[in-house]
């Protein structure tokens, strides 16, 4: 039973080695004939091209942008970019205003969005709420509508996990909403009569009882003294079904904003910012679970604010939580226009809040990513987009392949001198771990969109090099054993017993240096430590599954079993002395006069002693 023991354990690892790599080419076909994979790997900037986005600034009137600036913004567009799966990007800065972005594909219209969009998430008190679009002028009557209310109703909740929203839906009767909400206070089911004197073209509004009456500065973000007459103008003139309505907006944090939602189906008079989105330490994206416990069809960012964010969403939602609508509204927007804009119907006091607004799983998971890294410190437009060429091209490409070709022919005819017959093992190792690096490589490119630059290159070509190394170590393990007087089978399992070791602590040296280099390196030296680390994972296995096994199989054929002198295994040319002979499957027993090399005597069984 003990022999066969071995025997059974190689042939798992074998069609274990063959399994994964089946699974892998199936993988890799589906991905063709299904889904937009390739038969290669995609490559990088550098050998492929792609296209080159330059940012400028978008500034006000004699603002200047700060290196300081320049640079916070390249980081942030950088984490984006590798957030989004764009393998192998290059963003760097161009004079002191510009950020270059150069992307080894044609960028889609998302990916655009998330490398310029300053992404600032701000949350602002509601003062003001009106359709997008003109609506027909009506004829002022009391018990006409001045203040339009959400159809959804939002209930942030104070529990540790999330405050609930929803996103409103306006549907005043007229555009005059302004002047005529403003001139009469709220009743307690969100609606207001109208002076009967109100107009759309009525020049200033009167403020409500919570307003500061007396002229003086407003107190505080929900104060609707920050409703001037050039505000309600502003707000009765703004139509968002026209695109280019918001392009000249000046988002100023201190002070009030008329914008519209971001589909367009409302518009708003907004306080100053309560919270800005500096304050959020982190961000998640997922379905929405309800207070029993159990998961929504909703979609959700989930936000966690930090100490000083935390205290004043608190103080902000205890302020609203008295008021009447819309003034109990708190608008999240983005880059200047409303995504959501809940009520409170009591105060959120952890620091945790919920945004809810119909989005699909992957925009809020790429939202999420982007308020998590930060937003820009500057607004950029699109200045150029053009193509451009390789840096380095298919010419580098073929250098690279015909060094690797070069360095896999050096290693097997050093195998073929050092270990005759046995070099086949070395060879077809290789070429098991080659097969394995390039779908695994593939496949990334289709899943993660993965692209191969020349440093990674570099990386699978030192790797030929780790990947022989561990052939040596096996190899020479198993020749220390025959020469202390083992038969083939016994030095073969006892050599991997001592070598597994070796090459485990070898291995795990280069996948350290692999993640460093990574977490580390600029981004030109982390296509090498990709390469590198997963080479150094793909060498592992090929000697755990294919070249044990492999050696052990062979260990049981005559031609190796007798050490035949091209077998590489030759007791004779491993300096085994000539008195010492084969007996059966136990070690080397000795002719009289000759020095002992055994510490076991033979059994009769095994042959007994010369």
């Amino acid at each position: 039973m003990a022999p066969t023991a071995p025997k059974v354990v190689a042939r798992r690892g074998l069609l274990a080695i063959l399994a994964l790599a089946v699974a892998l080419g199936g993988l890799l076909a589906g991905a063709n004939i299904w889904s937009d994979g390739q038969k290669t790997p995609k490559l990088g900037l550098d050998l492929e091209g792609g296209t080159q986005i330059i940012l400028e600034p978008k500034t006000t009137a004699g603002q200047t942008v700060s290196a300081e600036q320049l640079n916070q913004a390249r980081d942030i567009i950088v984490q984006r970019v590798d957030a989004g799966g764009v393998s192998g990007a290059e963003v760097t800065t161009q004079g002191d205003r510009n950020i270059v972005v150069s992307i080894p594909e044609i960028p889609t219209q998302e990916v655009r969005d998330a490398i310029s969009r300053s992404s600032q998430l701000q949350f602002r008190p509601v003062l003001a709420i009106a359709a997008g679009t003109p609506q027909p002028t009506a004829s002022p009557s009391p018990t006409g509508s001045a203040s339009p209310s959400p159809s959804g109703s939002a209930s942030p909740s104070a529990t540790p996990t999330t405050a609930s929203s929803a996103q409103p839906s306006a549907s005043p009767t007229s555009n005059s909403a302004v002047p005529q909400a403003l001139a009469t206070t709220p009743t307690p089911t969100g609606t207001a009569s109208p002076s009967p004197s109100a107009s759309p073209s009525a020049p200033a509004p009167s403020p409500s009882p919570s307003a500061s009456g007396d002229g003086t500065a407003p107190r505080s973000p929900t104060d609707l003294a920050w409703v001037t007459p050039e505000l309600s103008a502003q707000f009765e003139e703004l139509d968002c079904s026209d695109t280019a309505a918001l392009d000249a907006i000046v988002d100023d944090p201190a002070k009030p904003l008329v914008t519209c939602q971001d589909d367009g189906s409302a518009k708003y008079i907004l306080g100053p910012v309560a919270v800005s989105g500096d304050k959020i330490s982190d961000a998640t994206a997922g379905y929405r679970t309800n207070q029993q416990g159990a998961l929504t069809s909703e979609v959700e960012i989930a936000l966690s604010l930090n100490s000083e964010g935390a205290r004043q969403y608190a103080d902000i939602s205890r302020e609203m939580v008295a008021l009447q609508e819309p003034q109990n509204q708190l608008a999240a927007t983005l880059d200047s226009r409303v995504i959501v804009a809940p009520r409170f119907n009591e105060a959120i006091l952890d620091g945790r809040a919920s945004i809810t607004g119909g989005f699909t799983l992957a925009d809020a998971r790429a939202l999420s990513d982007q308020l998590k890294f930060g937003a820009l410190p500057l607004s950029f437009v699109e200045q150029t987009s053009i193509d451009i060429s390789p840096t380095l091209g298919s010419e580098q490409l073929r250098y690279g392949l015909i060094a690797g070709l070069v360095g896999l022919g050096l290693v097997v005819v050093y195998s073929v001198v050092q270990y005759r017959v046995l070099a086949v093992v070395t060879v077809t190792s290789i070429v098991a771990a080659a097969a394995l690096t390039f779908l695994t490589i593939t496949i990334l490119g289709w899943s993660h969109n993965y692209r191969l630059d020349m440093a990674g290159v570099t990386g699978l070509i030192v790797a030929i090099g780790f990947t022989a190394d561990s052939f040596i170590v096996y190899f020479e393990r198993v020749r220390d054993e025959l020469r202390d007087g083992r038969s083939l089978e016994a030095a073969v399992q006892t050599g991997w017993d001592r070598a597994k070791r070796t090459i485990l602590i070898a291995d795990g040296v280069n996948f350290l240096a692999a993640i460093v280099l990574y977490v580390l390196a600029s981004s030109s030296v982390r296509g090498f430590a990709f390469t590198l680390g997963l080479t150094t994972l793909i060498d592992l296995l090929i000697v755990f599954w294919f070249t044990h096994p492999m050696l052990t199989l062979l260990a049981r054929l005559r031609f190796f079993r007798d050490g035949h002198s091209w077998s590489g295994l030759d007791p004779r040319r491993l300096g085994v002395a000539k008195a010492t002979r084969y007996v059966g499957r136990g070690r080397f027993s000795t002719a009289p006069g000759a020095a002992t090399t055994t510490a076991e005597p033979a059994t009769a069984g095994k042959g007994g002693a010369a």
